[in-house]
C-alpha cells in the first residue's frame, strides 16, 4: 500500500468530486460538508506520506513508475514520487486547501456545487504537479490546474473577474509552450521523459549553449507563473478579483509551482547553465524585491497591496535559490511554505472585512481594534509574520536566504544581499502602514462601529495558521531536517558543475 500512497493523495480529491456530482446544487450544506471531509481526508493522507517518507534518505522515495504510453520509440512512463524538496509544499498544498475551503463555507452562498467541485479538481492538479517524476505527466498536471482556477476567478470573482481570469490564463498558457519545446527536445535527445533518466544522463552531455536555451524555456513558464518582474503583471489582477479563498490558493500554492519548478527541473536538469545565469536570475529576483516593496506601499486596496506583496516575498524564495547554497536553497523552500501560510493568511484577514462591509479602500477603515479586538490581534501577528519579525515564520526563511545569498560563491557579491536586505525594512513600512490606517486611530464611521469580531468558524480557520506562524519561527528544525539531505545533494551537483566551468 506503501507504494501508492502518492497516487491516492493526488487522486483521492476526486473521490469527494464524483461524490457532490451526484448531489442536488440545492444541497449546499452537503456538498460543503462532503468537500471538507474530502479535503480533510486528504490532508490526514499526507501526513500519513510523511510518516512514510525517511528524513535521512537524500533519494527520491515512494517512487511509483508505470509504463504508461509507448509510441515511435518514446516510453511516457506513469512515475510520481517525493523527496526532501517537495515533501512540505505536498503537506502545504493539502493543508491550504482544507483552510480554503473552510474559509468558503460562508464566503460562497451560489453556485455551490461547480465551486466546490473546481477546488477538489484544482487540489489534485496541484498534488501532480508536486509529484511528478516524468516531464510529459508534469506538463499535464501544470496545464489541468490552469482550468479551475479559470473558473474560479471568472466564475466567482470581483466585478473585473473575467478580464482577470483571461489574463492569468493566457499568461501562463505562453510560457507553457516554450517548456513544452524544451521537454519534447529533451524526450527526443534522451529517448525518455522520465527525469531522474535525464538527470543522470542527459545533464552532462548537453553540451552548455543549448543547456543555456533549454533552460530559458522553462525559466520563462516557471518565472511567469512565482512571478517574477518583469513578467508578473497578471498577478495583482488575478489576486484582487479572485475570491478570498480562491485568493489564498492562488498565492499559498500556486504561485510555488513555479518556485518548485526552478528547483526540480531548471537546477537538476541544467547545471552549468544554471550556474552562468545564476547573477542573473537572483538580480531579476532583487529587483522583484524591492520594486513589490514600493508597490506595495502605494496601494489603498487592501488586496491589491498583499498581492503586490507576493512579489516581492517571492522573490526573496528565487534570491535563496540561485544562491546555490544550503543555506539559500533550504532558507528558498521554507520561505516557500512561509509564503504560502503568512499571505494565505493576510488574504483571509483581507476577506473577513470584505464581507462584512464589501470595501477594500484602507481609508475607509480606522479604528477597527476597539470594534473587533479578537480580530486585530489575529490581524496584528500576521502582519509581523509578514514582515518577517524574530520569533515568527518569516525571520527563520528570510534569514537563512539573506545568509545563503551573503556567502554565495557563485554569485560572487554582497550586493545581493545587501539590496535584499532593504526589502525586509520596506516590508516594515508598508505592512505597518496598512495596519496603522485599518486598525488604529478612530473609528471612521457608524458603519465600523456595527462590524462584528470573528465568528468561531472565521477563528478555527485562522488558529491553525497562527499556530505554525509561531511552530516556524520558534522551532523550524524539523522542517529544515526533513529538507536537508535532498537540498545537500542537490547543492553538491551543482558545485561539481560549476568547478568543471572553470
Amino acid at each position: 500500500m506503501d507504494a501508492w500512497s502518492l497516487p491516492l493523495l493526488t487522486f483521492f480529491p476526486l473521490v469527494g468530486v464524483v461524490i457532490i456530482l451526484f448531489l442536488k446544487p440545492e444541497a449546499k450544506n452537503a456538498i460543503r460538508w462532503v468537500t471538507v471531509l474530502t479535503a480533510l481526508v486528504n490532508f490526514g493522507i499526507s501526513l500519513w506520506v510523511l510518516s512514510l517518507f525517511s528524513t535521512n534518505n537524500p533519494d527520491l522515495q515512494l517512487v511509483v513508475n508505470i509504463p504508461w504510453i509507448e509510441v515511435a520509440g518514446f516510453n511516457i512512463t506513469f512515475q510520481m514520487g517525493v523527496d526532501g524538496l517537495s515533501i512540505l509544499l505536498l503537506l502545504l498544498t493539502t493543508f491550504l486547501t482544507l483552510i480554503s475551503v473552510l474559509a468558503s463555507w460562508t464566503m460562497i452562498k451560489e453556485g455551490v456545487k461547480s465551486y466546490m467541485i473546481f477546488f477538489l479538481l484544482l487540489e489534485t492538479g496541484m498534488l501532480g504537479v508536486f509529484v511528478s517524476l516524468d516531464l510529459f505527466l508534469f506538463y499535464i498536471f501544470w496545464e489541468f490546474s490552469l482550468v479551475p482556477m479559470y473558473f474560479l476567478i471568472g466564475v466567482y470573482g470581483g466585478e473585473r473577474r473575467m478580464y482577470a481570469a483571461i489574463k492569468f490564463f493566457l499568461y501562463t498558457m505562453a510560457g507553457s509552450i516554450l517548456m513544452l519545446l524544451a521537454i519534447l527536445w529533451l524526450g527526443i535527445e534522451g529517448q525518455s521523459f522520465s527525469l531522474p533518466g535525464l538527470v543522470t544522463n542527459t545533464s552532462a552531455n548537453i553540451p552548455s549553449d543549448i543547456q543555456l536555451w533549454l533552460f530559458l524555456a522553462f525559466a520563462v513558464a516557471f518565472a511567469i507563473k512565482v512571478p517574477m518582474w518583469p513578467l508578473h503583471s497578471w498577478l495583482p489582477d488575478a489576486h484582487t478579483e479572485a475570491p478570498t479563498a480562491g485568493s489564498v490558493i492562488l498565492a499559498g500554492v500556486l504561485l510555488k509551482m513555479g518556485a518548485y519548478g526552478f528547483l526540480r527541473f531548471n537546477i537538476a536538469l541544467f547545471p552549468q547553465a544554471t550556474v552562468k545565469l545564476a547573477p542573473w536570475m537572483a538580480g531579476l529576483a532583487v529587483v522583484g524585491i524591492i520594486y513589490g516593496a514600493i508597490v506595495s506601499f502605494a496601494q489603498t486596496d487592501m488586496k491589491k497591496l498583499v498581492a503586490y506583496s507576493s512579489i516581492s516575498h517571492m522573490g526573496f524564495v528565487i534570491l535563496g535559490m540561485f544562491a546555490l547554497n544550503s543555506h539559500g536553497v533550504q532558507g528558498s523552500i521554507l520561505q516557500m511554505v512561509n509564503h504560502g501560510i503568512s499571505t494565505g493568511a493576510l488574504f483571509l484577514i483581507v476577506g473577513v472585512i470584505y464581507e462584512r462591509r464589501h470595501i477594500r479602500d484602507m481609508d475607509a477603515f480606522g479604528g477597527l481594534w476597539s470594534v473587533m479586538p479578537i480580530y486585530g490581534t489575529f490581524a496584528l501577528i500576521v502582519s509581523l509574520s509578514s514582515m518577517a519579525l524574530p520569533g515568527l515564520n518569516g525571520f527563520v526563511g528570510e534569514f537563512s536566504i539573506l545568509l545563503g545569498a551573503f556567502d554565495s560563491n557563485i554569485l560572487g557579491s554582497y550586493w545581493f544581499a545587501g539590496i535584499a536586505a532593504i526589502g525586509v525594512i520596506l516590508a516594515a513600512v508598508y505592512i505597518l502602514k496598512m495596519y496603522q490606517n485599518v486598525f488604529l486611530g478612530p473609528v471612521k464611521s457608524d458603519e465600523n462601529k456595527k462590524m462584528k469580531d470573528l465568528s468561531p468558524l472565521e477563528i478555527l480557520t485562522l488558529v491553525p495558521l497562527l499556530i505554525l506562524i509561531f511552530w516556524i519561527g520558534l522551532y523550524p528544525r524539523p522542517f529544515f531536517h526533513l529538507m536537508g539531505p535532498a537540498v545537500d545533494k542537490l547543492v553538491t551537483a551543482i558545485q561539481a558543475a560549476a568547478l568543471t566551468m572553470h
